[in-house]
């Protein structure tokens, strides 16, 4: 073989194994731009996850101190706000946000039927206050209607308050019942209730740390969210073939 035939395969060769060099360093640069990109992928998922996790059902209060129960409440560490005659056969036990468009729809449908059969002693209802919203859209004004709507309670006008409230409840994603000043201006629609009292109680949050403590409790009481409504221990709200009519029916028949 001639020196040049030589020299040409020596050059082949030489071309050939840089080559393999250039592709091994371009394969392993390949691999840890995957595994990079699938660590980030993995640990921002963790993170979303994460987030979702830690705000659902949580809210970002301020609230600090003794727990205030509103005048009336009852129930195990007095979370419960009661309407009704004690003297009732029927109980509803309702856990609601009152920034939760769920928990308006329901009680624009049931409402009625609610205080009709409350009028008549036939069923007793306990308000359960849960603050939802305001951990997974953000906000305080979950908290800050509970807080006024257990002020009304102190002033014994807590059902006309409560209708009011979610009567006008805004869209879920606007906090505008974090503004203590709207929650006193829906007070003048209950007769006797925007008082001096009332208003002192909203601003200064009188309530915050019992609401708090409800919503810890519905956080803690596997309740699959609100509303979360129980006619004597059963869960009506999970029932679709639930209607006000149909609810009448069964307070009655346990009236009976």
């Amino acid at each position: 073989m001639s020196e040049k035939n030589r020299e040409g395969k020596r050059t082949a060769r030489q071309k050939l194994a840089a080559e393999r060099e250039k592709q091994k360093s371009r394969d392993k640069r390949r691999r840890a731009l995957i595994v990079g990109a699938s660590v980030v992928g993995v640990l921002g998922l963790a993170a979303v996850v994460g987030v979702i996790a830690a705000n659902t059902g949580k809210d970002d209060s301020e609230a600090s101190g003794p727990v205030v129960a509103p005048s009336g409440a009852q129930g195990k560490d007095s979370l419960a706000i009661p309407v009704g005659k004690e003297s009732a056969k029927s109980t509803l036990v309702i856990w609601e946000d009152f920034r939760c468009p769920a928990c308006q729809a329901f009680e624009l449908a049931y409402r009625d039927t609610i205080h009709e059969l409350t009028d008549a002693g036939q069923l007793k209802v306990e308000y359960h206050l849960a603050t939802i919203i305001d951990g997974n859209m953000g906000g305080t004004g979950s908290r800050k209607a509970a807080n006024a709507a257990a002020c009304a309670q102190d002033a014994g006008k807590f059902p006309a308050y409560h209708d009011v409230l979610f009567t006008n409840q805004p869209p879920e994603p606007d906090d505008a019942y974090a503004d203590e000043g709207k929650l006193i201006d829906l007070a003048g629609k209950v007769d006797g209730l925007d008082t001096a009292a009332f208003q002192q109680c909203v601003k200064n949050g009188t309530h915050n740390s019992w609401v708090e403590k409800s919503n810890e409790a519905f956080r803690t009481g596997g309740f699959s969210g609100t509303p979360t409504v129980l006619l004597d221990g059963k869960n009506i709200y999970q029932d679709r073939s639930m209607t006000p009519a149909k609810l009448k029916q069964l307070v009655e028949d346990a009236n009976k």
